[in-house]
């Protein structure tokens, strides 16, 4: 660890260490077993959204700039407009309030912070320098 040219020493208790790692990995695995469950939600509410959008937007349709309409291949029939800044308030978006990771990006953490657990169980060191912490800081 360093800034400005300067490096940090510091020693931390091995089993403070450990204790945070167990925690990162068991929201971890909570995150991910909650992270479909979250993520349904979030498309149901964006959903949601864009119905009430489009119900403002039809209702000022007479404003509507750059009208575009087609109908494609398979009968559906697309229909396209602009409308000019402020023409409606809308309403506040949802937001995703979580992280997202791929499976096999659990696998690699869960591997990477079960490794290094299993690794300062074994030690009799009773602190942990920089070197090893840096190594395993991104999970803390």
């Amino acid at each position: 660890m360093a800034r400005n040219g300067k490096s940090i020493q510091v020693k931390i208790a091995t089993t403070k260490v450990i204790k945070a790692l167990e925690t990162k990995l068991a929201d971890l695995k909570k995150t991910q077993a909650t992270q479909k469950t979250n993520e349904e939600k979030l498309s149901k509410a964006q959903e949601k959204w864009a119905k009430e959008v489009a119900k403002l937007a039809l209702a000022q349709i007479a404003k509507a700039e750059n009208l575009r309409a087609n109908v494609r291949y398979n009968g559906q029939i697309n229909v396209d407009f602009d409308l000019p800044k402020g023409a409606i308030d809308l309403p506040q978006e949802p937001e995703k309030d979580f992280e997202t990771y791929n499976d096999w990006q659990y696998r690699e953490m869960f591997e990477e912070i079960e490794n290094a657990i299993r690794i300062l169980k074994m030690t009799d060191e009773e602190v942990v320098n920089t070197s090893t912490y840096n190594a395993i800081a991104r999970y803390l």
